[in-house]
């Protein structure tokens, strides 16, 4: 079926189970975001779900019949594993993960689970006592030796009062989870290194100069990226943002220079660098020791900061080159002339002072400037926009 290339889940057919466990609850807003991506849930409860949640909820919050009974249609565990197109357990209690590694099918769920042929995702959730057990982990790890997906669970205050791992994953990293197994891994085997967020430029040790960047769009692209099945190295300037699930290369840098040192590090060994990244300009020529006392007037000489694109775009081999242009205005002609001055193969237009399109917002308006192009796409989420810059990328990375 034809998937929307700017929304991952767009169309696709989501087979959630939904066990007994007291994080059943947060099933239905896993429903809820699952349609916001544009996914249609059905849903299969066990009956032990039903002492958490009722079916009327799940039915609500789905738009879709709830499925419990093994014999009220006697052929639904075949029709409902065949249409759909990712089989999603959460909560997944150490009972139906017993039962799914041992083959195990006595209830609908757990025939659904055996007939079902696509990827499975589960998000276990119990007591610490439970998930440490050693046979239960050696069915966990049974199951994911099959291919099994599994997200979480984290570790916390647990319904039993105690701390623990335990708590099922928070439903962004389920969704996350789910994304990821419905993405073409097309990136498999690229290593890309993607800068996000500001710098900051010290005038002492505790004043600095620095922009307006949250780094989501260069979180956003490192999401997009790893979903793709890219090694990816994320080198952020401060940000209070949540490293990305299943990130394995972090680094955290403060000032410009810092960020062309992580940057150059790793350049040799990656397939392309994504400048997401707004670092600052300038920094003060001399940063004082001490903290600065307060006076009437401070006159401060700056210096330019080192310039990372242009640097990379010097080399006579480097990976493909993307970087972003933010500007206030609809200054493409800017953006153009920076494409062509770098040595970039890529510029991401946007205007920041556009509704919408600014910083620290969920949403982003880009353009997307190439030697022989320009691709204009309309006000999106910057996860949207991440996907349709990494169907661009993606393209020149298969031909390299």
């Amino acid at each position: 079926m034809a998937k929307d290339k700017k929304k991952v889940l767009k169309n696709n057919n989501i087979l959630l189970g939904v066990t007994g466990g007291v994080a059943a609850y947060k099933s239905v807003d896993l429903i809820r975001r699952l349609k916001d991506e544009g996914a249609s849930v059905t849903v299969i409860m066990t009956d032990a779900s039903k002492n958490f949640i009722t079916p009327l909820s799940l039915e609500i919050a789905s738009g879709n019949k709830v499925y419990s009974s093994l014999f009220e249609d006697p052929m639904s565990h075949i029709a409902l594993s065949r249409n759909a197109d990712l089989m999603v357990i959460a909560p997944a209690t150490a009972n139906i993960i017993g039962k799914f590694a041992n083959g195990i099918a006595d209830d609908l769920l757990s025939t659904c689970i055996l007939s079902f042929k696509g990827k499975v995702v589960i998000a276990p959730a119990m007591n610490w006592r439970m998930y440490e057990n050693p046979i239960f982990q050696e069915n966990l790890k049974r199951l994911i030796s099959h291919g099994v997906i599994q997200v979480g669970p984290d570790k916390g205050s647990l319904a039993c009062g105690e701390e623990g791992i335990g708590r099922m994953a928070d439903i962004s990293e389920v969704i996350e989870a789910i994304k990821s197994a419905l993405s073409n891994k097309d990136l498999s085997k690229k290593k890309v290194i993607i800068t996000a967020g500001p710098t900051r430029e010290y005038l002492d040790p505790v004043r600095f100069i620095s922009n307006r960047s949250s780094g989501k769009m260069g979180y956003a692209v490192a999401r997009a990226c790893l979903r793709r099945g890219a090694d990816v190295i994320l080198i952020s300037g401060p940000s209070s943002l949540q490293s990305p699930q299943g990130l394995k290369s972090f680094v955290k840098v403060e000032t410009a220079q810092e960020m062309r040192d992580a940057v150059f590090k790793y350049l040799p060994e990656a397939d392309a660098v994504i400048m997401a990244a707004a670092p600052a300009d300038f920094s003060p020529g001399k940063k004082e020791k001490t903290k600065m006392d307060k006076s009437e007037k401070l006159l401060v000489k700056f210096k330019n900061t080192p310039d990372i694109l242009s640097g990379i775009g010097r080399l006579k081999r480097r990976p493909f080159l993307i970087g972003f242009a933010a500007e206030t205005g609809d200054r493409l002609d800017k953006a153009r002339k920076k494409l062509i001055q770098k040595n970039a193969d890529m510029i991401v237009f946007n205007n920041v002072s556009s509704a919408g399109s600014g910083f620290d917002v969920d949403t982003n308006k880009i353009t997307l400037i190439e030697r022989d192009r320009e691709t204009p796409f309309p006000l999106m989420s910057k996860d949207e926009a991440a996907e349709v810059l990494l169907e661009v990328i993606a393209k020149y990375l298969r031909k390299r």
